[in-house]
């Protein structure tokens, strides 16, 4: 194997080193269950299917320039460095109620340093990106589309859309009060109302990604088979806009076929699913929590599903585990990358504030959830 060709491959671990785990873990369970036809019945393929569908649309959103032009509409009327913070960290919470935490970070992240870098307000850089951060982390815990974690455990437990909004609005809701606090708390300076350069594009893609949003939801909302959405979808993009086709995540749905092999495998073995079972025994929201923080959330979920019918506290659990370490929830890597390439300098810096953070609101947050248990 040539050196061109280790470096290339050492490049893709690096890159996708949750995915590469998965897969990894996937091939060691095979030598306790051999592979068979059983393995298609661990798949749940209305997640797939609907994440897939998901994740194209809001790629079509995102190429549309929709949420570009959103955060623009709303910093006309900032006229301090408090009212721009605010509109900044307040965009990717509510919009990742809808359009997924992951997209929320990849759009807002670095509209929210070139707004900082045109309003001459850089030093707001670091807390920004570590609220935005939170902000989507949070804001994604209310509903089923919010994130991959919350759609899986929506699918899998036969919860109402409802049942799990209302589940997660007292946690939203008091994440909403810090986040107002932590923003508000901050030196306020006048300064000039800044946007970026942002246009919508036509019509007709807006009106597209509205259809295929408005399917996503008849999926969720269990009216129409996610397998039709999803066949509807992609027909559609192979012939109407491959650039959108080809942006999708593919690197998750991978990840989350592979973690559906190794949790099969291992829901097979007898010993190993009882010592889960008695750990998650009265435990499952900590357990959830300190698995999150060492394989991130979502593999979290995927992992812990197989072995507790304690659904309620399996998506507080793991949605609360998004906070804590920088791993916890793979979307914040996507802020952090952002983040490091431009202030390479401030990494540490970046990291102590980004722990700070996260630590202070997942005791406060899990505090909630002992009172709420009572």
């Amino acid at each position: 194997m040539s050196n061109k060709t280790v470096q290339k491959c050492f490049s893709f671990f690096k890159k996708e080193i949750v995915l590469c785990i998965a897969i990894l873990l996937a091939l060691l369970s095979c030598a306790f269950v051999p592979p068979s036809a059983a393995y298609l019945t661990y798949i749940d393929w209305d997640t797939l299917f609907l994440l897939f569908s998901l994740m194209a649309v809001m790629k079509g959103f995102q190429q549309a320039g929709a949420f570009v032009f959103l955060g623009n509409s709303l910093l006309k009327r900032t006229d301090t460095t408090r009212k721009l913070l605010l509109v900044l960290v307040f965009l990717p919470f509510l919009c990742s109620t809808v359009v997924t935490n992951d997209v929320s970070l990849i759009t807002f992240v670095p509209f929210g340093l070139a707004v900082l870098e045109m309003a001459g307000q850089e030093r707001l850089s670091a807390p920004m990106v570590v609220l935005q951060t939170l902000a989507a982390n949070l804001g994604s815990m209310l509903t089923p589309m919010g994130n991959p974690q919350n759609l899986y455990l929506y699918a899998r437990s036969g919860m109402s859309f409802g049942g799990l909004c209302l589940l997660m609005l007292p946690y939203v809701a008091i994440s909403g009060i810090l986040l107002l606090v932590s923003t508000v708390l901050r030196r306020s300076r006048p300064m000039a109302p800044a946007s970026v350069p942002a246009q919508l594009s036509g019509k007709k893609s807006l009106v597209c990604c509205g259809l295929g949003f408005v399917l996503c939801l008849l999926g969720i909302f269990k009216v129409i088979p996610p397998v039709l959405i999803a066949g509807v979808i992609l027909i559609f993009l192979l012939f109407a806009d491959r650039a959108v086709l080809r942006s999708v995540d593919y690197s998750l749905l991978g990840t989350f076929l592979a973690f559906f092999v190794f949790t099969g495998n291992l829901g097979s073995l007898s010993g190993f699913r009882q010592m889960i079972s008695s750990l998650l025994a009265g435990h499952v929201e900590l357990t959830a929590i300190v698995t999150s923080q060492v394989i991130s959330n979502v593999p979290a979920a995927l992992l812990l599903s197989g072995f507790t019918s304690q659904w309620e506290s399996l998506i507080v659990g793991c949605n609360l585990g998004g906070l804590g370490t920088l791993i916890a929830s793979m979307a914040s890597l996507i802020s952090y990358k952002f983040f490091a390439q431009k202030y390479p300098g401030q990494r540490k810096r970046y990291l102590g504030m980004f722990t700070l953070y996260n630590l202070a609101y997942l005791a406060l947050l899990f505090a909630i959830n002992l009172l709420i248990r009572r």
